[in-house]
């Protein structure tokens, strides 16, 4: 499917660029639909040159390990790139990317944004400052695999998922924007679903979780306490 210019501007990386360099790119580039579940990237799969960059919906980026254990590394919303190193050079996939929702997925051959950074160095940099927080975010989640307990682990994932997605004031507390189901938080911190609903029971006083998902903080600070391991439940 052809890309709109209007498409193209949904794109932070792109939103700044002028008509011109918009209608340049817009040769080069194409949307795909995704149907939730469906597979957009495999682990180990080689990376054809293109930029890849969520335009509808919402992905997953996801480990499996040799044993079938799955890590949900991150979810991405509208807006956001990824497969970065397919920029960099002909490499594999790092990890595999799946729709959660029904999704539209932009390509954009990586020879023509090569020439818009040649002539627009600026959106160099923009990539490199998107490279840096995401490894920045992986170095946090496997130092918090590795040496956090699982419920500190909880409350810095529903922290991090306020701060990207935001929250709606009610008058119980804050809604968080995104739904986050019990499986997604449990491959999210590495924890099994059943151990998941527990941690959940224990800090019920300070954030409560609806069916569907739906996560409500009563108490922000005793959230932001046990996400810097200072609060103890009891």
């Amino acid at each position: 499917m052809q890309v709109t210019v209007e498409q193209l501007k949904q794109i932070p990386l792109l939103s700044g660029l002028e008509l011109q360099q918009l209608l340049a790119l817009q040769a080069h580039a194409m949307v795909k639909q995704y149907f939730p579940g469906e597979i957009i990237l495999h682990e180990g799969d080689p990376l054809p040159g293109q930029l890849f960059a969520v335009l509808g919906g919402r992905i997953e980026i996801k480990k499996i390990a040799a044993t079938g254990k799955e890590t949900i590394l991150r979810t991405l919303p509208a807006g956001e790139i990824f497969a970065a190193t397919a920029l960099l050079e002909n490499g594999f996939a790092p990890a595999t990317v799946v729709a959660q929702q029904n999704c539209k997925i932009l390509m954009l051959e990586r020879t023509a944004l090569l020439a818009l950074i040649h002539h627009t160095p600026e959106v160099a940099l923009r990539i490199i400052a998107v490279l840096t927080e995401r490894l920045q975010h992986l170095h946090q989640t496997v130092h918090g695999l590795v040496s956090e307990r699982a419920i500190v682990r909880l409350a810095q994932y529903l922290k991090f998922s306020a701060l990207t997605e935001g929250t709606e004031v009610t008058e119980q507390g804050e809604l968080l924007r995104s739904r986050l189901p019990y499986y997604q938080i449990a491959r999210s911190i590495g924890i099994t679903y059943e151990e998941c609903v527990r941690l959940f029971k224990q800090i019920h006083s300070s954030v409560r979780y609806h069916r569907g998902g739906k996560i409500l903080v009563l108490d922000r600070a005793k959230l932001d306490a046990l996400a810097q391991g200072e609060y103890t439940i009891i």
